[in-house]
């Protein structure tokens, strides 16, 4: 079993709620759902989509057939009608469509009427609709009721009556008008969580003691903040709407050398405005988390669309050379672990690390049984207390041997905790010598690079031993490659290589080494979403090693799994 269903419409007519709702409730029947959007940078008009895809097993990506098209407008008739599969069917209202459609693969089903029909009016068209595509499906009504009492328990009795109402009408007149519809569901089981990367990021933070957060809204990180705002209040967490991103790092940096762990979040041209923020935690060793969510640019772009564009510029943002950290995610579940894992590197090397993601990652839902809690790392770094009032001298930027030095709390103790931004001695403050300056910079730079690199895990590995093509890509094309791989290794030895962890550059180790797994294959193509191919100049840069054949995609959406499977044949005919 694994069926599609694509809601499309206006910005405004509740397309997000539809959606929502349908996946929650595959969600809690047990059921595997990945949910993905189409949507436009406006509050209402244009053309927005929202796809669920429902299956019986693990799924990672979106297909590009669509088994149920429920279309709000006209447009999404024209758009997407040429996406049904041999059995699809387009549910519609007919009185809001140009025309009426006679041919087998519409159902009419009067959303308007029906929802004008119970006491909520018409307000209630979208939970026809919802009750619409479960008669279609032959899905039971009543985990849809369930769901609407859990949705509206903040509304009164008489708006969840009627919602109810809405449910069962909508559901009644389609099952038994779809003549065409032979939907089979196996039985609900163990309910799964469902959350997207953005939330699973906010959830990493928290369970890192994340104690500030402090951030300007900018799509598509506002979800972060939203998501850790969520559960301020039961963490003791402090969170900050700045007026601007410069404001944003800045407080989480005042709020970091203060003494708590601190993050903040932005998209490429908000992160634009940082970097001098940046700069600052590089020179004052001051331990910032810092998530940016990429989209395309430049400047404002496509602000509700996904691509992989700013890798290099995390990497080389910033003026002065001085360490960082770059995870890129490819699922919620590693975006909850690399968040906790960007913490505590954070901390205890006393340098800014970046979770990069993109609109693709943020904004799709996938369902687990669970997520891995065991190994997540909360260790305080920093000196206080006796540790603290029992050292004699206290020099902020000490020269050691790993070049991490000891991390007081202001007002702590008696001693004295401070630095500078210009250039400084081991106490902190500021010189002009040359010595010095030679010092400072293997200090903070060197020495902790050589035992970074130690710290960053090496890529994930997934297809056949011996693959004769191998697929390359990094953050969120991971479950798209990943399902490409299951379909074609039917036909050929194909393998995938998956990099999380992108700098410092993990090194090649252990028996199944990615390096000799593609200096053995004999195609390999690095899959990216933006146009010059980044993460595959920053591989040669580090490792020498030139991938074959490259398949970039920079328009904005992702990719489909048939689409990527489609190109690859392409690139090895």
């Amino acid at each position: 079993m694994d069926y599609t269903i694509k809601i499309g419409g206006e910005a405004g007519q509740g397309i997000q709620t539809v959606g929502d709702t349908l996946a929650k409730l595959f969600s809690r029947g047990g059921f595997y759902v990945f949910t993905s959007q189409d949507y436009e940078s406006r509050v209402r008009g244009g053309h927005n989509s929202y796809q669920v895809r429902v299956c019986d097993k693990p799924v990672s990506a979106a297909r590009n057939k669509v088994d149920i098209l429920v279309a709000f407008d006209d447009a999404t008739v024209d758009l997407h009608t040429g996406e049904l599969t041999e059995g699809g069917t387009v549910v519609y209202d007919p009185a809001v469509s140009r025309s009426d459609r006679k041919e087998a693969h519409f159902l009419g089903v009067p959303f308007g009427e029906l929802a004008r029909a119970t006491k909520g009016g018409t307000i209630v068209s979208n939970t026809v609709a919802i009750g619409a595509v479960l008669g279609m499906l032959g899905y039971p009504l009543a985990s849809l009721l369930d769901t609407l009492k859990d949705t509206l328990k903040k509304k009164d009795e008489e708006t969840l009556e009627s919602n109810r109402e809405a449910a069962r009408m909508g559901y009644e007149y389609a099952g038994t008008h779809c003549a065409r519809c032979a939907f089979t569901f196996p039985s609900p089981s163990q309910p799964k969580m469902l959350i997207d990367g953005n939330e699973a990021i906010g959830l990493g933070a928290v369970a890192s003691g994340c104690k500030f957060y402090a951030a300007y809204p900018m799509t598509p990180s506002t979800g972060i903040m939203v998501a850790v705002a969520k559960r301020a209040r039961k963490f003791s967490i402090i969170v900050e709407q700045a007026e601007d991103e410069i404001s944003a790092i800045n407080m989480a940096l005042g709020a970091s050398f203060a003494g708590v762990r601190a993050m903040t979040g932005s998209s490429g041209g908000g992160f634009a405005l940082m970097v001098e923020g940046l700069s600052l935690a590089g020179m004052t060793e001051t331990p910032i988390v810092i998530a940016l969510a990429q989209r395309p640019g430049p400047a404002t772009g496509f602000p509700t669309r996904t691509e992989q564009g700013e890798l290099l510029f995390a990497l080389h943002a910033g003026h002065g050379e001085f360490p960082r950290v770059i995870f890129a995610p490819g699922t919620p579940e590693q975006a909850f672990h690399l968040t906790n894992k960007a913490f505590d590197l954070a901390e205890r090397f006393q340098i800014p690390v970046f979770i990069l993601t993109d609109q693709y990652l943020a904004d799709t839902q996938w369902s687990y049984e669970s997520f891995e809690r065991t190994g997540i790392a909360h260790k305080d770094y920093r000196l206080r207390g006796e540790a603290l009032a029992g050292l004699k001298l206290y020099k902020r930027h000490e020269l050691t041997k790993t070049g991490i030095s000891a991390l007081a709390i202001p007002g702590a103790s008696h001693h004295l905790v401070v630095t500078d931004s210009d250039e400084h001695n081991e106490d902190g403050h500021l010189i002009e010598d040359a010595a010095t300056r030679v010092n400072m910079v293997e200090k903070r730079y060197f020495r902790k690079m050589a035992s970074l690199k130690d710290e960053m895990g090496g890529p994930s590995i997934y297809g056949a031993d011996n693959p004769e093509v191998v697929i390359a890509g990094w953050g969120s094309t991971l479950g798209i490659m990943r399902e490409a791989v299951d379909r074609m290794i039917t036909e050929r030895p194909v393998a995938m290589v998956h990099f999380a962890e992108i700098y410092p550059f993990p090194r090649a180790a252990g028996e199944r080494d990615y390096l000799r797994l593609l200096e053995k294959a004999g195609r390999t193509i690095c899959v990216e979403q933006n146009g010059t191919s980044q993460f595959a100049r920053l591989m040669k840069t580090e490792t020498g090693y030139e991938f074959t054949d490259r398949i970039n995609k920079f328009d904005g959406r992702p990719f489909f799994v048939e689409e990527l499977i489609g190109a690859i044949n392409d690139r090895i005919k």
